[in-house]
């Protein structure tokens, strides 16, 4: 393990509209692990990951954000993107009018650059990337012509998150559950791109509420987030204690 993690979270707190939700949250994860995050409603799980990425509805009220030892609380959602801190929307956006390919092949000249490569990537090389990526997630050719998630079904919607990971190859990958819409065959061949992907160079933090998705991603360390604090950590089998037992057991030792 690195002496500075990839990601480090100090104590956050996080609040919307005058209202507290994240309650003095830490968290460290590096490159080469798997954390999934996992709590009930209403817990806070999508707070963090919007506050993660900069979005202004989010007001940090206390604590610190650093990705690879730099402070990135003032930047802004697009510089953490450049720096190579990706998010997964739970709801993906709709861009009527942009092709899949043309936003991956600005969004990875963008990536490109900040990695100090100051060329567009050449046609040729772009497409034979977008093939392969394409390819391990089961995804027709054709898609890359279609405008991004303009009539796209859940299942589609969650495959062209993962492919934008593909192609950008950020270091941080936050998920935000990435498993809720999808049914069983979606969520196994999402679960076995974002599996192809990970490796020492990415760092994954997985939000989740449900376990399932866990069957297939097999996480380092799983969190459990309740009114937004961290009140238990473990490994991949404290998932399958929450999905024997639910959340109450863990409001239930915190009370007593």
């Amino acid at each position: 393990m690195s002496a500075t993690p990839t990601l480090e979270i100090r104590n956050l707190h996080i609040s919307i509209d005058g209202k507290p939700i994240l309650k003095g949250l830490s968290l460290a994860v590096n490159k080469g692990e798997i954390h999934a995050l996992m709590g009930p409603n209403g817990s806070g799980k999508s707070t963090l990951a919007n506050a993660l990425m900069g979005n202004p509805k989010y007001e940090v009220t206390e604590g610190t954000v650093f990705y690879k030892g730099e402070d990135v609380l003032e930047l802004s959602p697009d510089e953490r993107a450049r720096k190579g801190i990706f998010l997964a929307f739970q709801y993906p956006t709709a861009i009527p009018g942009v092709s899949v390919a043309n936003f991956l092949r600005n969004a990875l000249n963008v990536r490109r650059k900040e990695l100090g490569e100051e060329k567009p990537i050449p046609p040729k090389e772009f497409r034979t990337l977008v093939k392969e990526k394409m390819a391990l997630l089961r995804m027709d050719e054709s898609f890359a012509g279609r405008y991004l998630n303009d009539g796209f079904s859940g299942g589609e919607k969650k495959r062209a998150e993962i492919l934008q990971m593909a192609v950008l190859r950020p270091e941080i990958a936050i998920l935000d559950e990435t498993d809720s819409g999808l049914d069983i065959d979606a969520l196994r061949i999402v679960s076995e791109g974002v599996n192809a992907l990970t490796g020492p160079d990415l760092g994954v933090l997985l939000i989740t509420h449900y376990q399932r998705i866990l069957n297939y991603i097999k996480p380092h360390f799983v969190h459990v987030l309740v009114d937004g604090r961290i009140v238990k950590s473990g490994g991949a089998e404290l998932a399958l204690e929450l999905e024997a037992q639910g959340y109450d057991w863990i409001r239930e030792d915190r009370a007593a």
